[in-house]
C-alpha cells in the first residue's frame, strides 16, 4: 500500500531528524571543546560509531535526495 509506505517513510525522516538533535547534543557534552579539563573523557568507541554511523546514514539519503532533484 503506497500510502501507508509514505506514512512509515515520514516516520523514518523524522526519527532521522531526532538524530541530528542527538547528534548536537552529545558534541556539547562530549565534544572536546566548551573548556573540558584534563580529566574530560569522551564517548566510549561504540558510541562515537553509532553517532557516526547515523549521521553518514543520514548524509548519504539527503545526498541522493539532493541528486534526484
Amino acid at each position: 500500500d503506497e500510502a501507508k509506505a509514505s506514512t512509515t517513510i515520514k516516520s523514518i525522516l523524522g526519527s532521522l531528524s531526532n538524530v541530528v538533535q542527538g547528534i548536537a547534543e552529545l558534541r556539547n557534552s562530549y565534544g572536546s571543546g566548551h573548556g573540558k579539563d584534563a580529566k574530560f573523557r569522551g564517548l566510549s568507541p561504540r558510541h562515537a560509531k553509532l553517532a557516526v554511523g547515523a549521521a553518514s546514514t543520514l548524509a548519504i539519503f539527503m545526498l541522493e535526495t539532493h541528486k534526484k532533484k
